[in-house]
């Protein structure tokens, strides 16, 4: 904000003079100060040309104005908007333009220069804190060496990245901005050389000898700035005929008593060039004294018209802590009649209103400061101009006691002492007043599930009700923000249930993509650079526009990092400059560089072509795809030289150009709006950072900083400016409003509601630094987080015209204990509990008769204690007009996805899906893995349903050490590679070695010691398996040509069914009968006992080359175990297939009831056995269920699997042939033994 250089003398040509003064108008309803405001720019109205002033403290606030000027001028509906967004009476004018809406401390500098002169007074004060913060940065060093600093020396120590500095420095910045507002005369005594303090009683104490250092360093600072300010002017930076004594190099304190000093003796009738000629402030709750005493100056020449939020008409001052400090001549309030001049503490519970006594302390200093600029003579001046548009300087009005809400409002209102609220207010109906309910939640995010069905029923009864009408607020909202997405945001805009929302006071480091990705990118020097990172950073549309790469590109580059087998690190160097032992290749194994000549090699030479230099080429790039390759290797390129640059100290000027440079090499947006991937948004977010850089610049430039700096202090302080807030974030957009608790932001709301209500969260605590000298001297206007955070409650309670929802978590989600509410909200139990009872018409009132404690017979019917879980039966009751407990999410209900006594999802016959209508033929491999997993085949074949997920983490961790899978996959791989050694003739021994180097080129096996061991354990098994093998071949001698065609079809329920497919691996014996050798990569046997479930594919192949070719023996091989498949009667294969058919038939209809493991078990060992293999015990608590999602979704326990019957007769038509098939022994079972399984299977 600048003013201009002369006064307004012309617009008096075209709008009525205004009369000078500080006008403060006091009242309990916003609403109605706002229809002042409005009303009053109405009737007295500016020059068209001129700007409207309006100082606010809030977005909220200003947003709030706005609306109301901008309503209709013929809309005199008071109650058309829900937060009182439309005027009273009145109207609006129709149009909000010409205003000029700021914050406090920006406007009165520039106060300050117009009345001192800009000559002498700078346009932004070198002790402005963000100014101040670099100027420290420099100084710090230089006087670290006088005897007045030991006590920082230790702090100092081992530092260096300068990080310590730093912090020291902002401290110490925002130390010192404090004391110019709220220590001005400790400043100017220190400045005088008195190293002293100064309490609200002037007294003078000597500053303690371990805190001496902060009256050095303020004087350091003062002639720091001096000297740079002769500086300035010898170098020509003054303006013509300026010199060294026109510059002020003084704090804002002594500004400030310059102005005063200036003010005071400014000639009468004449009036400073540049001040406008009115000033309006609202919304105002806590200004220092000092900025009160510019606004009471200025009103020698400016008309400054405030309207002032106090919640109480009478005076009030004298029943808060500390009021002898303030400096009251006279009080604008009057006394409550009957009230004593001097209230003493025992008296105080009888004249009091105990809420506002215990919250009030922050607006009690503020309404005591103001009263000392108020003058019953000046209020008389301008009564006439109040009365010309039907207002009132007092604006007091009850708010009606119909309910609990409004009656306590009320009492705050008229200063209502307890005694006397509990004789006025008749006994609360819950039933009919739900104006203040208190909810107990286990979480955050049952308190934001809560608060929506709460909401949901609120519309529901009152059709009237919006959700611009309601303002949700928490003590921290990016706490809150991914809950309230999670709740309000997972419901499509068609769904009934649907409340659009927004969610303001973001800090735009917590939900904006690009800064996020900033944030990554300056964090490259202490990065890992794994997979999961590079992924994030490709989510951002702004880089994936940088590097032309489509959303739709993503998945195919994931597949290829990948396969490439990259987990982390640029390349070796990289690795090493984060403490790792150096490598010798600079592309270190699972590096990016490693992943990228994999993938360029691949492309160049194709599919199965050897290693070139050690480097196992990724063959799986070729075609249009590979034009992707270009990006990815130029954002490797980025990358790579952004984290050299970065790693490097550098000069404020460079690092600007540095910065700038990285948000050009990253980030483009389509500033035209033809793209798809373009944002406005991240437009005006590069346009933000690159303001912030300019002004860090400018900062560090008057400060003289020239020392090289680290990224450690640039990149944080950097991103740290977008979150510094301002009068322009979006507040209002006419939906449900979710935002911090802050101050200054008492507008009114049909319902207010406040989560997180959390002893130890709120009020919020921040602890001072220990040299913090204002902790312990205490004066009126003092800012204090605690005391601000009570009087946001109460102004929160104030703002609420209908309802007030109060949360917090009130049960541990552990164990289920009690946690206590804030404080506040203690209180303000125990205050509804002692001045109110519950009716005795109520059901509950009739209970409280025979109780001890109405007070906690009135708690209990205004708290709602919920459930740990939303889907708890409790919210479906019978009768639900008779529970407090309801939902609105149906999806909840237990009857929601199925009946009772059957599996989660399988329905009745009647409810079957339709039979799976499939173009082609079923393969060997559908049905093996149908039978194997028939659940999840139902779900991922007939529903599209996958429950598998990918584990990101995993994706950035070397092989050091390998999972089950891991190892399966590595020793599968060599199995098969020796297995066609054996049938090409080759050397067995070469082959395993040629593959393993293959794995290690890939990156699949650790380095070092650790690959050796692993190549170890692979080989262990091989020798022991080959040797059975070829010994088996050698048994079939023959090998058949080719391969054998599967082809067989059967009609199930009238549908045609057909299993086609090609197999190969025939051998012939002497005798010519037909067999087959197969090689099994898992152990048929596990904890001595033969596997099943491992032989189903097997055994469909078996049964399906019986019936193309005749009978056949198949052996299949392991490294722990074989079993030989015995040759069967065609016919009885084919019945064994029939039965398959149709329950592959079925099984696309609903899941069936099978798990193949169960099933074995049951089959063997009955239904205990088979129980226990289901769910666990303890001994092995991973049961089936555990590993297969599926399963665990359809069929939640053993009872839900066995409980239709059909899980017995499945198991014996399925799988108990091929468990017969098994030899004896394999089995370890005796025939008597395997009778004992089938007897055990049909007493189940």
């Amino acid at each position: 904000m600048t003013f201009p250089d002369t006064p307004f003398p012309e617009f008096a040509l075209t709008s009525p003079a205004l009369t000078p003064g500080l006008m403060l108008v006091h009242g309990n309803q916003p609403e109605m100060l706002r229809d002042l405001l409005v009303e009053w720019m109405k009737r007295y109205p500016l020059a068209p040309l001129e700007n409207e002033i309006i100082l606010v403290q809030s977005n909220g606030i200003a947003q709030w104005l706005k609306l109301a000027l901008a309503a209709d001028a013929t809309d005199s509906d008071g109650n058309s908007d829900a937060h009182g967004d439309a005027p009273g009476e009145h109207g609006g004018c129709g149009i909000a333009a010409a205003l000029e809406i700021s914050l406090p401390a920006r406007f009165l500098w520039q106060v300050y220069r117009a009345v001192l002169g800009r000559q002498a007074v700078p346009e932004n004060s070198p002790f402005d804190k963000g100014r101040l913060l670099w100027r420290l940065m420099r100084l710090l060093p230089q006087v670290m060496g006088a005897p007045e600093y030991a006590p920082l020396l230790g702090f100092l120590a081992a530092d260096s990245d300068r990080r310590k500095r730093f912090q020291l420095a902002e401290r110490l910045a925002d130390l010192f901005d404090q004391y110019q507002v709220y220590r001005a005369d400790w400043l100017a005594a220190w400045a005088a050389g008195d190293d002293v303090l100064i309490d609200a009683r002037g007294r003078q104490t000597p500053l303690a000898g371990e805190q001496r250092w902060q009256a050095a360093l303020w004087r350091a600072l003062l002639a720091d700035v001096d000297d740079g300010v002769a500086d300035a002017i010898e170098g020509g930076v003054g303006g013509p005929g300026e010199g060294r004594e026109g510059r002020s190099s003084a704090g804002r304190a002594a500004v400030h008593e310059a102005f005063l000093a200036r003010a005071e003796n400014w000639p009468p009738g004449e009036a400073p060039a540049g001040l406008p000629r009115r000033v309006m402030v609202f919304g105002i709750s806590s200004l220092p004294r000092q900025s009160l005493e510019v606004l009471a100056a200025l009103g020698r020449w400016t008309q400054v018209l405030m309207c002032v939020h106090n919640p109480c008409q009478h005076y009030w001052a004298d029943i808060v802590a500390d009021r002898e400090l303030l400096r009251r001549v006279q009080a604008r309030q009057q006394r409550r009649q009957g009230a004593p001049v001097e209230i003493s503490e025992e008296l105080l519970h009888l004249h009091a209103q105990p809420l506002l006594a215990a919250w009030g302390k922050q607006g009690r200093d503020f309404i005591g400061l103001l009263d000392e600029h108020d003058d019953e003579r000046a209020r008389a001046h301008t009564l006439s101009q109040f009365l010309a548009i039907e207002q009132r300087i007092d604006l007091f009005k009850a708010f009606g006691g119909k309910t609990l809400l409004q009656q306590l409002q009320d009492d705050i209102l008229e200063l209502r002492p307890l005694q006397e609220t509990i004789e006025l207010w008749p006994a609360v109906d819950p039933g009919r007043d739900a104006s203040i309910r208190f909810h107990i939640a286990h979480s955050a995010q049952r308190e934001v599930e809560i608060l929506h069905d709460q909401l949901l029923a609120a519309c529901n009864a009152d059709a009237s009700l919006r959700p611009r009408d309601i303002i949700v607020m928490v003590p921290d909202i990016d706490t809150y923000a991914p809950h309230i997405q999670a709740v309000f945001g997972l419901l499509e805009a068609s769904d009934s249930r649907y409340l659009p929302f927004s969610v303001a006071d973001q800090g735009q480091r917590h939900f904006d993509p690009l800064v996020n990705a900033l944030e990554k990118l300056l964090d490259l020097p202490q990065s890992r650079l794994a997979v999961s990172d590079i992924l994030d950073l490709l989510d951002v549309p702004a880089l994936r526009q940088r590097f032309a790469i489509a959303e739709d590109d993503l998945p195919q580059l994931h597949r290829w990092i990948r396969g490439a087998n990259i987990r982390w690190g640029l390349h070796a160097e990289q690795r090493a400059s984060l403490d790792l032992p150096p490598q010798a290749d600079a592309a270190a194994a699972n590096s990016w560089l490693f992943g990228l000549r994999r993938m360029l090699l691949g492309y160049a030479v194709g599919a199965d072509a050897a290693a070139w230099q050690e480097i196992e080429p990724y063959d799986e790039i070729g075609g249009i795809d590979a034009a992707l390759l270009g990006p990815l290797l130029q954002l490797f390129d980025a990358l790579d030289a952004s984290w050299r640059t970065l790693r490097e100290p550098a000069t404020v000027a460079d690092w600007c150009l540095r910065l700038r440079q990285l948000m050009a090499d990253f980030f483009a947006t389509d500033e035209g709006g033809s793209g798809s991937s373009g944002d406005s948004g991240d437009g005006y977010t590069l346009l933000q950072l690159d303001t912030a850089l300019e002004r860090w610049q400018e900062a560090c430039d008057e400060a003289a900083l020239g020392e090289a700096l680290p990224l450690s202090v640039v990149g944080d302080y950097w991103l740290s400016r977008l979150d510094e807030g301002g009068l322009s974030q979006r507040f209002f957009g006419g939906v449900v409003t979710f935002a911090t608790l802050m101050p200054m932001r008492a507008i009114p709301f049909r319902r207010v509601c406040l989560l997180g209500m959390n002893d130890g969260d709120y009020p919020r605590s921040r602890i001072p630094m220990d040299f913090d000298l204002m902790v312990h001297d205490y004066r009126p206007g003092d800012r204090s987080r605690r005391e601000d955070d009570r009087y946001l409650f109460l102004e929160a309670l104030l703002s609420a015209r209908e309802a007030l929802h109060v949360s917090w978590v009130g049960r541990s989600i552990k164990d289920n204990s009690l946690r206590p509410p804030s404080v506040l909200v203690g209180q303000l139990r125990d205050h509804l509990a002692a001045g109110w009872m519950l009716a005795e018409s109520t059901a509950q009132g009739k209970a409280a008769r025979a109780s001890t404690s109405p007070g906690e017979a009135l708690l209990a019917a205004l708290t709602i204690e919920h459930r740990l879980q939303p889907f708890s039966s409790d919210y479906f009751p019978a009768h639900p007009q008779a529970s407090r407990l309801f939902t609105y999410a149906q999806e909840w209900r237990p009857d929601a996805a199925g009946g009772a006594g059957t599996s989660e999802l399988a329905s009745a016959s009647a409810g079957l899906l339709p039979p799976l209508l499939r173009e082609e033929p079923l393969s060997l491999q559908d049905l093996g893995d149908f039978l194997k997993q028939p659940v999840r085949a139902f779900f991922r074949q007939r529903l599209n349903v996958s429950f598998e997920r990918d584990d990101p983490a995993s994706e950035d961790q070397e092989p050091f050490d390998l999972d089950g899978l891991g190892r399966w996959l590595l020793q599968d791989e060599l199995i098969r590679a020796q297995a066609v050694a054996v049938e090409q003739g080759q050397d067995l021994v070469a082959a395993r070695a040629t593959r393993l180097a293959s794995m290690a080129r890939r990156g699949d096996l650790p380095a070092g010691g650790f690959g050796e061991a692993l190549a170890e354990e692979l080989l262990a098994p091989m020798d022991a398996l080959f040797s059975r093998y070829q010994a088996a071949l050698a048994r079939w001698p023959q090998m058949l040509d080719g391969e054998e065609e599967i082809r067989f079809q059967a009609l199930v329920d009238g549908q045609a069914l057909e299993l086609a497919d090609w197999l190969g691996g025939i051998r012939l014996d002497g005798a010519g009968q037909r067999g087959r050798v197969v090689l099994e990569s898992s152990d048929l046997v596990s904890n001595n006992h033969y596997r099943g479930d491992r032989l189903i594919r097997h055994w469909v192949r078996h049964l399906a080359l019986h019936v193309a070719g005749g009978p056949l023996t198949t052996l299949v091989l392991s490294k722990v175990g074989d079993v030989e498949l015995p040759a069967l009667d065609p016919a009885q294969a084919e019945s064994h297939l029939n039965a398959l058919l149709a329950a592959w038939q079925r099984g696309m209809r609903e899941p069936l009831p099978l798990a193949a493991r169960t099933a074995f078990d049951f089959l063997k060992a009955g239904p205990d056995k088979a129980r226990e293999t289901y769910e666990g015990s303890s001994w092995q608590p991973s049961g089936e269920r555990q590993t297969d999602a599926y399963l665990l979704r359809a069929f939640r326990d053993f009872a839900a699997l066995t409980a239709s019957g059909e899980f017995k007769t499945l198991a014996e038509r399925l799988l108990r042939p091929l468990l017969e098939a098994i030899p004896a022994k394999a089995r370890g079972e005796t025939a008597n033994g395997a009778q004992a399984g089938k007897a055990a299977g049909a007493s189940a």
